[in-house]
């Protein structure tokens, strides 16, 4: 019988096989636990796997570790090596592991994806672990926002208060940036802004998100009217 181990969260399916496997042999501590890495896959080795085991005889765990890996694999007639893939032999073999009584895990994150459909289809049980994938794009450090209120523009950090909402971003991690920037014109200043002016800007964004939480109103409008009026 198979169990296939798969998907693009490689650690994720690595750990989860081995802890499947530590389940199993506590669950039945007489099996005998036999783990092929992708170089020790031969014929004889997958022959020997899929017909041990009985009745009358201690049955197999086999872990059957990336075999889709590309190597070379020993020949066992010829002297030297054969081109074949390890993942070819596993192929080959699929129905005789099907017919075994023994467990035979084929561990392989990142298995494409015609691959998972010969090998799921006579799998006994599938197990997939994929990264978790998202739509939101990845936002860089928001370097025309802080440079609006540097700049103490009051129309263009609106606008960019609006395309930063737009774009995904919270309110809270805009006044958090707005923030920071506040904080940074206390310690340098500039044309724009004294720093005595820079302190109570500062002052004026704790007191926003405060009342704002306080009074039940919503930042993102919050911080465009405040930002209309800087």
């Amino acid at each position: 019988m198979i169990f296939l181990f798969h998907g693009s969260d490689v650690d994720k399916v690595r750990t989860k096989a081995f802890e499947w496997i530590t389940t199993a042999r506590t669950k039945e501590p007489n099996l005998i636990y036999i783990h092929l890495s992708h170089t020790d896959i031969t014929d004889t080795a997958l022959e020997e796997i899929s017909l041990s085991g009985g009745l009358f005889v201690r049955r197999l765990l086999v872990l059957i570790d990336d075999p889709f890996l590309t190597t070379r694999v020993k020949n066992t007639t010829t002297e030297g090596t054969d081109t074949s893939l390890a993942g070819s032999l596993i192929e080959k073999y699929l129905d005789m592991f099907v017919a075994s009584d023994n467990a035979i895990i084929i561990l392989a994150p990142k298995l494409a994806t015609a691959k998972v459909k010969k090998i799921a289809t006579k799998a006994t049980k599938e197990y997939v672990f994929n990264t978790p994938t998202t739509n939101a794009v990845t936002r860089s450090f928001n370097s025309n926002l802080v440079n609006a209120l540097a700049m103490r523009s009051r129309e263009t950090l609106w606008l960019e208060i609006i395309r930063a909402l737009r774009l995904g971003d919270t309110p809270e991690m805009l006044h958090g940036l707005l923030h920071w920037k506040a904080r940074d014109l206390m310690l340098k200043g500039n044309r724009a802004w004294e720093p005595s002016e820079a302190r109570r800007l500062s002052l004026d964004l704790i007191t926003l998100v405060q009342d704002t939480r306080r009074k039940g109103r919503i930042l993102s409008l919050e911080l465009e009217h405040w930002a209309l009026n800087i």
